[in-house]
């Protein structure tokens, strides 16, 4: 997994459209993929940046479309002065009007150390859940920063530290969750979960929910399936995925999964670090409503973490960050309930750095929204002391033709 400020409003930044052709640009012909079908032709309306906080480093978002709103809720990792650093809190973001615009940042969990990857989902009651993770990795960056820092930017991560004890800290890592039953407008206290992921649990259509993720935070934890009974409020262990003949469980991670249209078939997306097919995505499958899976195998897809989505039409989607030249974030089509992958449709293509981690959600006419976090140098994005850039929510509307 990757491991381990506050600012303006959000809104869409219209001086970051891009050219459509420059978008849908093909993919090279070396390029290793390995898919069965063309991709589907796309019409992307605009690419813009939705964070209007420059000073800060946004990360790893994940997006859902409430059902008797229609409003999109994103929540993030916000407030960061870096990829790892020891300010990351968990912040959510509305937009009322199918993400042409968004609100505020508003906090929903600020531990004393790192608090990363958001997920949220809604269940079959209209309850909302965040996760996130906690880690204490910008530990090591600190105690090797030595005297190349920025004083002003090594005060301020020490002054972290002395706000807590060691014990308290380690007392602080872990997974956790966040709830809510009035539709975001309070949020109860974090608790543990057994699992973490990137993009959090999922709702199956019988009320079902189910958090495909990796033991955390043991070191090298294997990777499963929890399911909550009580909408939510506590999580068990259901199912273990195991690994591929020759691949360990600790260089597994960010799974995400979704529920096909074809009765008891599930499936779920992994980061894959074992050697044999390094950074591509494997895929294990549920034949039985998520009680057993099969071991995970290679789609031919390079790039990671993927987010997996629905579409009315039950077709599948998934979404993730292609961290080759050109660098950028696709989104690939399953006609037949996750066998296979049509070829890549290309969201963004003009990446310079860190990015990645899109989610999608479909809006009620069919148009669709992915949302990303971007590292950027622009008039608009800054850098920090050390002359890093920061990272920005970054959006793509478009539409399957």
């Amino acid at each position: 997994m990757d491991h381990d400020g506050r600012g303006q409003s959000l809104g869409v930044y219209t001086r970051h459209r891009m050219n459509r052709r420059t978008l849908l640009k093909a993919i090279p012909a070396a390029a290793t993929f390995a898919a069965s079908a063309a991709a589907p032709r796309a019409s992307i309306e605009s690419v813009d940046i939705v964070s209007f906080q420059p000073r800060f480093y946004h990360a790893w978002p994940t997006m859902i479309r409430q059902r008797a709103t229609g409003h999109l809720l994103a929540t993030y990792s916000g407030s960061r002065e870096a990829h790892v650093c020891p300010f990351g809190r968990v912040e959510m973001v509305v937009s009322r009007d199918e993400g042409r615009t968004w609100s505020f940042p508003r906090v929903l969990m600020d531990t004393f150390i790192d608090d990363r990857d958001s997920g949220i989902v809604e269940t079959g009651k209209g309850t909302l859940l965040v996760t996130t993770f906690t880690s204490l990795a910008y530990e090591k960056i600190l105690a090797e920063a030595n005297g190349q820092w920025d004083p002003a930017r090594l005060e301020r991560w020490k002054a972290v530290q002395r706000a807590t004890t060691p014990e308290l800290r380690e007392s602080l890592r872990g997974a956790w969750m966040l709830r809510s039953t009035d539709g975001g407008l309070s949020w109860g206290t974090p608790y543990r979960v057994p699992v973490t992921s990137p993009h959090g649990p999922i709702a199956l259509a019988n009320g079902r929910l189910l958090f495909p993720g990796k033991r955390y935070p043991q070191e090298g934890g294997e990777i499963g399936v929890c399911e909550s009974k009580d909408d939510g409020q506590t999580w068990t262990w259901a199912a273990s995925i195991p690994s591929r003949d020759g691949d360990h469980h600790r260089d597994y991670h960010e799974l995400h999964g979704v529920e096909t249209g074809e009765p008891g078939r599930l499936i779920v997306h992994v980061r894959n670090h074992n050697k044999t097919n390094d950074r591509e995505t494997l895929q294990s499958e549920s034949l039985d409503n998520g009680r057993t899976w099969s071991k995970p195998r290679s789609i031919g897809v390079w790039g990671l973490p993927s987010h997996l989505l629905r579409l009315k039409d039950d077709r599948l989607m998934m979404t993730y960050s292609y961290r080759r030249s050109p660098r950028g974030n696709h989104a690939r089509i399953s006609e037949d309930h996750g066998r296979t992958w049509s070829e890549p449709i290309v969201l963004s293509s003009d990446g310079i750095g860190d990015l990645g981690y899109p989610s999608t959600v479909q809006l009620e006419g069919g148009g669709l929204v992915t949302l990303w976090y971007e590292a950027r140098i622009s008039g608009e994005t800054g850098t920090n002391a050390g002359g890093h850039p920061m990272a920005v929510l970054r959006q793509a509307r478009w539409a399957l033709l």
